[in-house]
């Protein structure tokens, strides 16, 4: 019996190391018909909640660097830090910036990606092209040209579309990420089942077993639906 892919919600972050390293496993995921992605790009934290970092511990961006880069080591990914970071910020106050051309560029041309049906193919190329440490200057040049274009799209075509009237591709963002804290979580990567959410790259296994239970309670009711309605 051939079941359908089962729609997982996945809210994922250009700047987030964990949303890229989740990307990979996503894909493949999609390639076995495990899962049809609904892929909803939200602003990072260090833009939302800016007070969230204020009240962090001093060790915790030194870990999350080493942590991040580990993760890509024992998964084998290709990892580099973006280079400008996407998210513009003091060095030594770790300050962020009240006007944030990058991120806000980057997360609503991820919004028209999603708008014309392109969210996830948008995703993977655009990370990659951020996080793979091929691209240093991704800002400059035609890096991001060519990244939109593997995912089907054209960015000039986008960049007007935006210029014209960002308000829609602004309110489709606020609206992921009101669904994201309705999901069950504020962080990213955040994956969503059936009102189960999943927070972290590693929890995708945990994922999977329940994608898995579910396809088997399926195939079990399909079963027993045959038997009862074979004469």
């Amino acid at each position: 019996m051939n079941l359908t892919p089962m729609t997982v919600d996945a809210y994922l972050s250009f700047r987030s190391p964990y949303s890229y390293l989740a990307i990979d496993r996503m894909q493949a995921m999609a390639a076995r018909g495990d899962v049809q992605w609904n892929v909803k790009f939200v602003s990072p934290l260090a833009v939302r909640l800016q007070e969230h970092f204020r009240r962090s511990d001093s060790l915790a961006r030194p870990y999350f660097f080493r942590d991040s880069a580990r993760v890509a080591a024992f998964h084998g990914i290709a990892f580099q830090r973006p280079q400008p970071d996407p998210i513009v910020q003091d060095p030594n106050t770790l300050e962020i910036a009240s006007v944030q051309p990058y991120i806000r560029g980057l997360t609503r041309l991820g919004a028209l990606a999603t708008r014309r049906g392109l969210a996830f193919r948008f995703a993977q190329e655009v990370m990659r092209m951020l996080w793979d440490g091929s691209v240093v200057g991704w800002d400059q040049g035609d890096h991001l040209h060519r990244a939109v274009g593997r995912a089907g799209l054209d960015l000039d075509d986008m960049l007007r579309e935006i210029a014209a009237d960002p308000a829609p591709l602004d309110a489709l963002i606020e609206r992921h990420e009101h669904e994201q804290r309705e999901a069950g979580h504020w962080g990213v990567p955040l994956f969503a089942f059936q009102g189960e959410p999943f927070f972290g790259q590693d929890r995708m296994d945990h994922l999977q077993w329940r994608l898995d239970q579910h396809r088997a309670a399926s195939a079990l009711t399909h079963t027993t639906r045959l038997s009862e309605e074979t004469p």
